[in-house]
């Protein structure tokens, strides 16, 4: 997710904004017990890319279920603009981490038609935003849920004070029918029913049919000969799926070592964000110096109706109402390595993310401008000490203003710290082999640390605990 405001001029500070949602209503409560339909034998072990060990979260404990591992998620996926009427039937391969009476998912505003576990007809009742399916499951015995499930999607209030709360999480539908989504720190719930915490990665696969003339963009690689299917063979966290539907062009391009790009606008609306978007190859090259090869398969943008940017797995997600690209594109791109590749385990930790996002961009930004290092370190410095005092330290965020410019900035000041005291050579050795050795795995603070202490010989321990605790900023 881009840093509040989106885009700043080079070395302005990032104000913090004041907008401030208004209460989720409740969704209404549906429940059916459909009849069988008929489903394949599953080789589990054919998902176990998926396998995650789900925790609960301090901050948003209201989201995900630590008792299930969703291994797979089969989206089948049908948009019409005109009635703007979702129709999908998910299918979920999920490892019960515990014996349970029953399997709770994160799902609301929509209309469930029928549910199956293993094939035998089940009741799905939704409420307070819980889709409930009480089927008796045992540890480690996988099962296979079907929902079938239609109806408009509506987005889900955003717990921030940020600009672009005012948008809303989740499934967005615009006046011509054209869908869109940014789901951080939830909104998947808004589409289909999932696991929604960050610690619950699992394997995609999402194909979605449109009218002629139109397109469906997702997240994942493209499926030859499928239509609009996408599928993701890295786990994937639920806030990093996107999925867009609209009168899309299609242009595609090449990066280094021949990585596919794939670029998806609409002619009219988004022709100067294509000019800009074609500069991906360059900053891909550019974070790959910094930070070794892009880790996935493939690469792309799309755009939508929105003022943000969501660094959204292999398919960024770009907001047409942000002037410049630049360091958004950087900043985006580099989530693929810092929050994709390695995802945090839980919402306490979101500077991981976002700290090293930011630092990239900011190295770019240097590099561009030739701005001295003293600069970056009296920017760094300045905006830290403001943004404590506002929004408090970046390793204990508030759960009501969710990704402040405090989780931003603050952490890059630390591994500008980091940085120095290192050196770029040893410090960027460091980076590369967080991401290379670390790929599609959870980390925390305290991992974060002992990689840290054990990769340098040194301990940076009371360094990297000040900088994310302390009130105010670090000597």
């Amino acid at each position: 997710m881009p840093r509040p405001l989106a885009v700043i001029p080079c070395l302005l500070l990032v104000a913090g904004c004041t907008s401030t949602p208004s209460p989720a209503a409740s969704a209404p409560a549906s429940s059916v017990a459909p009849s069988a339909s008929a489903a394949p034998t599953i080789d589990y072990a054919a998902w176990s890319g998926g396998t995650s060990t789900p925790v609960a979260d301090k901050l948003y404990p209201a989201r995900g279920n630590p008792g299930i591992d969703v291994l797979h998620y089969d989206l089948a996926l049908e948009w019409s603009p005109k009635t703007k009427t979702l129709t999908g039937t998910a299918t979920l391969r999920i490892r019960p981490t515990r014996d349970a009476a029953g399997i709770s998912l994160d799902f609301t505003g929509l209309t469930v038609d029928q549910v199956t576990v293993d094939n035998t007809p089940a009741t799905g009742t939704v409420t307070k935003e819980k889709l409930t399916v009480p089927v008796a499951v045992t540890a480690d015995q996988p099962v296979t849920l079907i929902v079938g499930y239609h109806g408009t999607p509506k987005s889900v209030p955003m717990p921030s004070r940020r600009g672009d709360a005012e948008e809303g999480l989740g499934m967005h539908v615009t006046k011509d029918g054209s869908l869109w989504t940014m789901q951080e720190p939830w909104g998947a719930l808004t589409w289909y029913p999932v696991n929604e915490h960050p610690s619950d990665e699992a394997l995609y696969d999402i194909a979605v049919t449109v009218p002629a003339g139109w397109s469906a963009v997702a997240s994942g690689t493209p499926v030859p000969g499928k239509g609009f299917h996408y599928r993701s063979t890295d786990p994937v966290a639920s806030y990093l799926v996107t999925m867009a539907a609209s009168r899309y062009r299609k242009t595609t391009a090449t990066g280094p070592h021949g990585l596919p790009l794939t670029y998806w606008t609409r002619t009219g609306v988004d022709d100067k964000k294509l000019a800009e978007l074609k500069k991906s190859p360059a900053a891909i090259s550019w974070l790959e110096k910094k930070f070794g090869r892009y880790p996935f398969p493939t690469v792309g943008a799309v755009t939508v109706d929105s003022t943000s940017a969501m660094e959204t797995q292999q398919m960024v997600t770009l907001g047409d109402k942000i002037t410049g690209l630049g360091g958004v594109l950087v900043h985006e791109y580099a989530h693929q390595w810092f929050g994709d590749a390695v995802t945090p385990r839980t919402w306490t930790d979101l500077w991981l993310n976002e700290g090293w996002a930011t630092y990239a961009e900011y190295l770019w930004e240097q590099e561009q401008e030739g701005f001295s290092d003293a600069d970056l370190e009296r920017f760094l410095r300045d905006g830290d000490a403001k943004l404590r005092k506002k929004a408090g330290p970046p390793g204990k965020p508030n759960p009501a203003y969710f990704a402040e410019s405090n989780v931003y900035i603050c952490p890059a000041a630390m591994l500008k710290e980091l940085n120095d005291k290192l050196g770029d050579k040893a410090f960027l050795a460091l980076a590369r082999d967080w991401v290379q050795t670390q790929k599609n795995s959870h980390q925390d603070r305290a991992s974060f640390i002992a990689f840290v202490n054990k990769k340098t010989g040194k301990d940076f321990t009371k360094l990297i605990n000040t900088w994310l605790d302390s009130k105010t900023t670090p000597a």
